[in-house]
């Protein structure tokens, strides 16, 4: 077990990063140590810079006061928005860019939900509050690595484990539950740490108090993985997933759908996408997919594609028929073709691994075509129909649809002159 001094110490030397290097990077460096603060660059941009990823959100921690830290800031022109001020936190804007600056904090009281914090200059007790050991590295502006609890051991494994006891770690908050299956998704490599799946089985209940925002986060994040239906499937041996998503089915169409969106179809406009990946992976009806959505409060926008993707009101299959795709891709639009016909190509593979010859080179057309796709616009609107004297209301409406059905049986070919003759004609 290391000693104090050891934990205090720097381990290594983190490699030159374009993001520490950024002209407002360092101009919110200089603001806070202006007064010879001590600051660090925290939690996940030290770790995805050492696993060598890429660095989206820079979070930086500090021993001065949330006030403080205002205070340096506008003094140095940087806008600072008090975001999370009661558990120290300030989000600093400069340009472009945000950054998360939090004062050093220990835990005072925890309910499995939200923590009452106090301030604290003591580096390495802010370390221990947090969840993982991956997630209790910083590193100093020059690039010194602190690492108090192994995390840089346990992201070479692939190891994800909690900082301390998992159960402990678990009450003080119940989403580290599912972030625990997050992380094991993007940076863990099989077996899992022990301790925490049985702290995770053990309690799975804990996810029933958590909000439908902050489940379906995490959730997303899951489905966004390389590989979400061996996470999903450890999930479910655990007994978590069914407090997540009852609704879940057997994972072959998921698994197959992340296979088609990231290695055996490369178009331009096809990646992984979670809610695509959501409806591969449940079975339920039109009044179980608007369940699902409330559940996971998703908005409506969300909620209509995923009842007309778990639901569709006919099943899809590819055709060699260019006019036909044409006139399908009218009707349910270009993006929710391309959904549609991912979804039904990994049903029918995970059904059939060896499909006919030419069958899957028949999807990928399909495919292909559904992201191509240009919408086509009707010439006629409903003043044209007026126009010709029919009277406004429900005759102009049947009226148009009339002519507009006979545009798409002509394959859309129909200019705006023949189309007013074919109303002419029905006239």
């Amino acid at each position: 077990m290391p000693n104090r001094t050891e934990l205090l110490a720097p381990v290594g030397k983190l490699a030159p990063q374009p993001w520490m290097d950024l002209p407002e990077t360092r101009a919110v460096v200089a603001a806070l140590t202006r007064d010879g603060a001590e600051v660090r660059f925290v939690g996940g941009c030290v770790r995805d810079a050492l696993a060598h990823r890429p660095v989206t959100d820079i979070d930086i921690a500090t021993h001065d006061p949330p006030e403080k830290v205002i205070a340096l800031l506008e003094a140095a022109g940087i806008r600072a928005i008090p975001t999370g001020i009661a558990h120290g936190t300030v989000t600093a804007v400069t340009g472009s860019r945000h950054f998360e600056i939090t004062t050093l904090r220990i835990d005072v009281e925890t309910d499995g939900r939200r923590a009452k914090v106090a301030f604290t200059d003591d580096w390495v007790a802010d370390a221990a509050r947090r969840d993982f050991t991956i997630n209790a590295l910083s590193c100093s502006p020059a690039g010194d690595v602190y690492d108090p609890f192994d995390g840089m051991a346990d992201l070479a494994a692939g190891r994800i484990r909690f900082v301390g006891r998992a159960a402990e770690r678990i009450r003080e908050d119940a989403l580290r539950l599912l972030r625990f299956f997050r992380f094991q998704a993007i940076f863990g490599r099989p077996p899992p740490d022990p301790e925490a799946l049985d702290a995770c089985r053990t309690l799975a209940p804990l996810v029933d108090q958590l909000s439908g925002e902050r489940v379906r986060s995490e959730l997303f994040r899951i489905l966004l993985a390389p590989d979400p239906a061996s996470t999903i499937s450890l999930m479910r041996g655990e007994g978590v997933l069914e407090r997540v998503l009852p609704e879940a089915g057997d994972v072959s169409r998921l698994r197959v759908l992340a296979w088609l969106e990231t290695t055996a179809v490369k178009i331009d406009g096809i990646e992984p996408d979670a809610l695509r990946r959501l409806a591969a992976l449940v079975r339920a009806d039109r009044d179980g997919a608007r369940a699902i959505a409330a559940r996971l409060r998703l908005s409506n926008t969300e909620r209509d594609r995923l009842v007309a993707l778990t639901a569709p009101e006919e099943a899809l299959a590819p055709t060699t028929d260019a006019r036909a795709r044409r006139k399908m891709f009218h009707q349910l639009g270009g993006a929710a073709a391309r959904d549609r016909a991912l979804l039904a190509w990994a049903e029918e593979l995970a059904d059939t691994p060896h499909p006919p010859k030419g069958r899957n080179d028949a999807w990928t057309t399909l495919v292909k075509d559904a992201v191509a796709w240009t919408p086509r616009e009707f010439p006629l609107k409903g003043r044209d129909a007026i126009a010709l004297g029919i009277p406004a209301g429900e005759r102009v409406g049947e009226a148009l649809a009339d002519v507009e059905r006979w545009w798409i049986e002509g394959d859309f070919q129909a200019g705006r002159e023949e189309c007013l003759a074919r109303l002419k004609e029905r006239l």
